[in-house]
């Protein structure tokens, strides 16, 4: 019997269906709710203005703070501010992945109630309690900050999020098959067996990966025409709360392991990964830590479909393999920091963790 499992299940109320966000008023009231601090971005906040009508109910007082664009420490002091300069009781994010972590990290500092409005599916970031950590240049502080608060609801709409960037929507879906690849072989450890939620976060995790490998190109050809279709709500859906029920019911077992690792270092010590989306270097972990296992034949299996989605698989497909080799060096000494890492079933090393590097490089460059 587990001692040290977290279950965190998600946000406590949830909706996502065509007007969904009219309910946004009843869950105010049930947080007696009166000055409210809507965070934002930009773009995305002027797209969402059309379905956010109860920014106009004159029972609430909202304030309007629009974030850097970064889940930084530095903008949470700014809404810490923000909540103290306007009495604010309670506080609603509408925007991406790094926003929603801002809020939800945010609130737990200020011990406030909020809600999360997603604009687009790229990553599991509104249902989880956690924030990655950046600074305020993009840099990753190579950590996260994890908060027993949930959010009092998670509710959009999918009028609103098949009109995000395409690209967002690719990277989410590399972003949550992840899970699976992530979590498939530290659960299937006989002490971990009948263990009724870690069941249940590996179901979970293998129903995401069976219908984005199923429903992927429907869904996108989907988005490209703006026709909200069932693939698209379904997929857009797993994305950004049903894989959040993987790491909830798992926790640290069935979170994340080498595959986020490699993206938190590549994140830390590549200064132009910052080009390629969170979901894309994610992809690229996938791969680097079926290397680590030796499942090549599970990449070969996987290459046709990141093939399809152009994502990618080496980090000299993406121009990111380091020449200087303390870059690389330092990349594996952060990895074998990770406890994630060390829950896979195999012998982990920084001599081994270099060589999944290596390995993988030679093997997709055989590819062709």
């Amino acid at each position: 019997m587990l001692t040290d499992l977290k279950v965190k299940v998600g946000p406590q109320f949830y909706r996502y269906h065509e007007g969904a966000l009219d309910t946004v008023p009843q869950l105010l009231e049930e947080y007696h709710a009166k000055r409210i601090l809507v965070v934002h971005g930009s773009l995305s906040f002027e797209k969402a203005q059309p379905f956010l009508t109860f920014l106009s109910d004159e029972r609430y007082r909202f304030f309007y703070h629009s974030y850097t664009g970064e889940c930084s420490y530095y903008g949470a002091e700014l809404i810490a501010d923000q909540i103290k300069s306007h009495e604010i009781d309670f506080m609603i994010g509408v925007g991406g992945g790094k926003l929603a972590d801002l809020v939800g990290y945010a609130a737990h500092l200020n011990d406030l109630n909020f809600g999360v409005i997603p604009t687009l599916a790229s990553n599991c970031a509104p249902w989880t309690p956690l924030a990655v950590m950046y600074k305020e240049n993009g840099v990753a502080e190579g950590k996260t900050e994890h908060f027993f608060r949930q959010a009092a609801f998670l509710m959009t709409d999918p009028r609103l999020v098949i009109d995000a960037p395409r690209d967002y929507f690719i990277a989410g879906l590399a972003d949550t098959l992840a899970k699976w690849y992530e979590s498939e072989s530290i659960l299937r450890q006989e002490k971990l067996q009948d263990e009724p939620f870690l069941e249940l976060a590996g179901a979970t995790a293998k129903l995401c990966q069976e219908a984005i490998m199923r429903d992927s190109v429907t869904a996108l050809n989907a988005m490209d025409n703006r026709k909200v279709t069932p693939e698209f709500v379904h997929l857009s859906e797993i994305i950004f709360a049903v894989s959040g029920l993987v790491g909830g019911l798992g926790d640290k077992y069935a979170r994340n392991a080498a595959a986020h690792a490699m993206h938190d270092a590549m994140s830390k010590f590549l200064s132009n990964s910052h080009d390629f989306l969170h979901g894309e270097k994610v992809a690229y972990g996938i791969f680097y830590q079926l290397a680590l296992e030796q499942k090549w034949s599970v990449i070969d299996d996987l290459i046709p479909f990141y093939q399809d989605m152009h994502l990618p698989m080496s980090l000299e497909q993406m121009g990111l393999y380091p020449e200087d080799t303390d870059i690389l060096q330092a990349m594996v000494q952060f990895i074998d920091s990770k406890e994630k890492v060390h829950l896979i079933p195999i012998a982990i090393s920084e001599k081994t963790l270099h060589q999944g590097i290596e390995d993988l490089e030679k093997y997709i460059r055989e590819q062709g």
